[in-house]
């Protein structure tokens, strides 16, 4: 039945809306009545733009995420009724030049975006629950504080004495009490929300899997449970892409993909090549069939994404597969 109404929805009067979202700016465009026009990013502004757009047939809202700035945008319009599709920065940046639009500013991005929702018709991205918007902003944190610990320790290690060193051990005894308390933080949120928790207990009986990939996942790749084999190890980027041309057979290559989930994926690949029965014996094949020990994890790692996503798809925990 979705698909009915947007195929009512894609007549000749429908309407294609790009946004060029940033701190403080909207930068709208309406196509095909080529409209350009601008509002504040606020709740004004987004008052005053679903006012606009009463009357109009819109197909399709198409944006870049933004880091946080885009999600007020999203929630509203999704709340309003219209379907906003996401899209790659750099697969709307490659449209662009495919289109010969080799300037950039915030209104040519906005019309960029709007043809982009016409001529390719990307997929409708909902927005994100608001407890997984937070989860999300608290892993990140993480994420970046492990960063910041990690140059101090450098730092430290690289000064003999004095004063600098005794400030370095004091601001990396703050950022180790800041760590404590976003991982407290982090696993509280999960335990607060009985769908997170779930996903969060069957990740952790996967042996290699730790609290740190059990969180990221939760927090990251919120698809888990509702995609292919196929279509979540592409969103991880760990699917092998054909490199083919003529009667050349390239080799298949990893590309694409959430990097922070990657990165993930791979020290738990390194950990479940060790202690997971299963997981050890499947890369010790691949070892002795002559793959490189890079390639092999790789197919850990697409295997792992793969198990995690049957197990909660399936409500079930990881088992050892029988001999």
């Amino acid at each position: 039945m979705q698909g009915e109404e947007m195929s009512e929805q894609r007549t000749a009067d429908a309407v294609y809306m790009g946004i060029d979202v940033s701190k403080s700016v909207l930068d709208v465009h309406l196509h095909p009545q080529g409209e350009s026009l601008r509002f504040a990013n606020d709740r004004h502004g987004l008052r005053a733009l679903r006012r606009r757009l009463a009357g109009l047939r819109v197909a399709l809202v198409v944006m870049e995420p933004t880091g946080p700035w885009h999600k007020a945008v999203h929630h509203s319009l999704d709340e309003a009724g219209y379907p906003v599709a996401l899209v790659n920065p750099y697969r709307s940046r490659k449209f662009a030049d495919a289109l010969g639009r080799l300037a950039k500013t915030d209104r040519i991005d906005a019309r960029v975006l709007a043809l982009y929702g016409a001529l390719l018709e990307p997929r409708i991205t909902p927005p994100a629950r608001p407890g997984l918007n937070q989860l999300g902003a608290l892993v990140a944190a993480r994420r970046a504080t492990i960063g910041d610990r990690t140059a101090l320790r450098n730092r430290l290690a690289a000064n003999p004495g004095g004063l600098v060193r005794r400030q370095l051990q004091a601001r990396l005894a703050m950022v180790d009490r800041h760590l404590k308390r976003l991982e407290a933080e982090i696993a509280a949120h999960i335990q607060k929300m009985p769908e997170l928790e779930r996903a969060n207990r069957l990740l952790l009986s996967i042996p290699g899997v730790g609290k740190v990939a059990a969180m990221t996942l939760v927090a990251d790749m919120p698809e888990l449970g509702q995609c292919s084999r196929q279509q979540i190890a592409a969103l991880a980027g760990v699917a092998p892409m054909n490199w083919d041309s003529g009667t050349l057979r390239g080799r298949r290559i990893i590309k694409g993909g959430r990097a922070h989930v990657r990165n993930t994926l791979y020290m738990a690949a390194v950990a479940a090549s060790r202690c997971n029965p299963d997981l050890r014996a499947f890369y010790q094949r691949l070892i002795q069939n002559g793959k490189k020990p890079k390639l092999a994890l790789t197919a850990v790692m697409r295997k792992l994404i793969i198990i995690a996503n049957t197990l909660i798809a399936e409500n079930r925990t990881w088992e050892p597969i029988k001999p």
